[in-house]
C-alpha cells in the first residue's frame, strides 16, 4: 500500500519561521512537488531544470484590482509582518503554494463567483492548506480546505473508507463556498467570516456580544480587526485575515514584492461513468494514463478503485473519453475486478492466505480491520475475506479511517520519504465549534 503523507501546514511552517526553527520539512516538501509539476515546456519526465517565470500578465498588470478589502488593511502591522514573510523568509514554500493553487484558480474562482462570493475568497484556501487537496492535520481536518469529518458530511460531502470527498478539489470547493457563504450571512462580513472559519463561528459570535460596546459605529471588515485587537481571539485565528490579505496583496502584484512563480496546467478532464469495485489500474490501461494521472485527478478514491456497489463517474485525462467503453470492456475480467471474497479455512494464518493470493499482510489488515483471529495466531475458521486485487493492493493509500475525529496520538511523527507529518493544530476545535453554531442556525429557522 501507498503512504500517503501530509504536508507542512501554513500554521506549523510560520511558527517555525517566527521561531527560528528548521523548516527542513517545508524544503522536503517542495523538493516532492517540483519532481511532481510539470516544467515549462508541460513534459514532466523531461528532467529539465524549472525555469521561474513571472505570474500571468493579469497578475501583473499596472493597475491590479481585488474584490476583497485589501487596500484598507494592507499597512496593518500583522498585515504588513506577512507580507514580509510571504516575500522573505518564507518564499519558496509561498512560491509552490501558489504555483499549487493555480492548478485548481479558475474552478474555485468560478464555484466562489457562482456562489455569491469575492473570487479572492480563493487565497483563504492558501492559507488552509497551500491548496493541498491531500493534507491533513492532526485534529483530523483533510483536504484543501481542511474538513472535519462531520463537518464535510454536514455539507454534503461523501466520507467513509473508500471515499473521503474532502480530498476532491471540486466537491470540496463546493461545500467550502457553501460554509463561507452560511458564515458571512451569519456575522454579514467576509473576514468574520474566515474568523470564523479558522476558529470557530461560536468564539466569534461571543467575541461580537463581549465586545459590543467597543463595536458601537464600526462597519464592514473593521470589525474583525477591532475584535482581534482584543486579547480574545486565539493567535491563529488573529493571524488569519492578515495572511489572507497578504498572500492577494503578494499573488496579483508578485513583481513589487520579487516574487516570481510558474503557473500550472488547469485541472481539466473528462469523466466516464464506470461500475463499482473498478480498479484504478483497469481505467489507466483503458485510458493509457499512468495511475498517478487517475489518482491526481481522483485524490478522493481511498483503496485503488471506484467503491463497491453501484456505478460511479471517474475523471480520466482530458480527451480520453474517445473509445474508452470499448478499451474497458477489452480487458478481462479479473483485470476489471478490484477484490474478491474468499473464506478463511481451518489452520490458515494471515500469512498463508497473503501467500495464496499475492497481496501483502498488511493490504489484508487494512481491508479486514475486524478479522478474527485465535489465541494462537491462526485465522478463525469460516470468515470472509475481502482481498484486492494486486493492482489495487499497491496503490491503496495508507491513511487513517475517515470516519474518526482525531488521529491517534503518537509519540513521533516519523519523516516517510520526502514527505512529512507535520499538520495543523487547531482545525479540531475550529470544525467542532463550526458543526455547533450551524446546527443551532438551522434549529432558529
Amino acid at each position: 500500500m501507498k503512504l500517503l503523507t501530509g504536508v507542512l501546514g501554513m500554521s506549523a511552517f510560520l511558527a517555525s519561521v517566527a521561531t527560528g526553527q528548521s523548516a527542513d520539512s517545508a524544503s522536503l516538501t517542495r523538493a516532492e512537488a517540483a519532481r511532481r509539476a510539470p516544467d515549462v515546456s508541460g513534459d514532466s519526465g523531461s528532467g529539465a531544470p524549472r525555469r521561474r517565470l513571472a505570474a500571468p500578465d493579469s497578475q501583473v498588470s499596472a493597475a491590479p484590482s481585488w474584490d476583497i478589502n485589501v487596500r484598507s488593511y494592507e499597512t496593518r502591522d500583522r498585515v504588513a509582518h506577512y507580507v514580509g514573510v510571504f516575500s522573505g523568509r518564507a518564499r519558496e514554500p509561498f512560491i509552490e503554494w501558489l504555483e499549487r493553487g493555480s492548478r485548481f484558480e479558475p474552478l474555485i474562482r468560478a464555484q466562489l463567483k457562482a456562489g455569491g462570493l469575492p473570487e479572492d475568497m480563493y487565497f483563504l484556501a492558501l492559507v488552509e492548506s497551500g491548496f493541498n487537496p491531500n493534507a491533513y492535520s492532526r485534529a483530523a481536518a483533510v483536504g484543501m480546505w481542511q474538513f472535519m469529518t462531520g463537518t464535510g458530511r454536514s455539507m454534503g460531502l461523501r466520507i467513509d473508507w473508500w471515499v473521503d470527498e474532502r480530498r476532491d478539489p471540486v466537491k470540496s470547493t463546493t461545500a467550502a463556498v457553501r460554509f463561507i457563504r452560511d458564515l458571512r450571512d451569519q456575522f454579514g462580513s467576509l473576514y468574520l467570516a474566515a474568523a470564523a472559519y479558522n476558529g470557530g463561528p461560536g468564539r466569534v459570535a461571543r467575541g461580537l456580544v463581549r465586545y459590543a460596546d467597543d463595536l458601537v459605529g464600526v462597519q464592514g471588515e473593521d470589525a474583525f480587526f477591532l475584535l482581534a485587537e482584543k486579547d480574545y481571539l486565539r493567535n491563529e485565528t488573529r493571524d488569519y485575515v492578515p495572511q489572507l490579505i497578504a498572500a492577494a496583496l503578494i499573488a496579483k502584484e508578485p513583481a513589487r514584492y520579487g516574487v516570481a512563480y510558474q503557473p500550472r496546467p488547469a485541472f481539466l478532464y473528462d469523466s466516464v461513468a464506470v461500475r463499482g469495485g473498478m480498479p484504478l489500474a483497469a481505467v489507466a490501461k483503458a485510458t493509457r494514463a499512468s495511475i498517478g494521472d487517475l489518482q491526481e485527478l481522483n485524490p478522493h478514491l481511498l483503496r485503488g478503485m471506484t467503491p463497491p456497489g453501484d456505478s460511479s463517474r471517474i475523471r480520466i485525462p482530458l480527451g480520453a473519453a474517445a473509445g474508452f467503453d470499448v478499451s474497458l470492456a477489452a480487458l478481462s475480467e479479473e483485470e476489471r475486478s478490484g477484490t474478491k471474497t474468499v473464506h478463511s479455512r481451518k489452520g490458515e494464518t494471515l500469512k498463508s492466505v497473503s501467500r495464496a493470493h499475492g497481496v501483502s499482510e498488511a493490504a489484508i489488515r487494512s481491508f479486514n480491520p475486524r478479522l478474527r483471529r485465535l489465541k494462537s495466531g491462526r485465522l478463525a475458521a469460516g470468515q470472509e475475506i475481502l482481498i484486492p486485487a494486486p493492482a489495487v493492493a499497491a496503490v491503496s493509500l495508507d491513511v487513517p479511517d475517515p470516519s474518526i475525529e482525531r488521529y491517534p496520538k503518537r509519540a513521533k511523527h516519523k519523516k516517510q520519504g520526502h514527505g512529512s507529518h507535520i499538520k495543523r493544530l487547531s482545525t479540531s476545535r475550529q470544525h467542532h465549534a463550526s458543526r455547533k453554531a450551524l446546527s443551532t442556525k438551522k434549529r432558529a429557522r
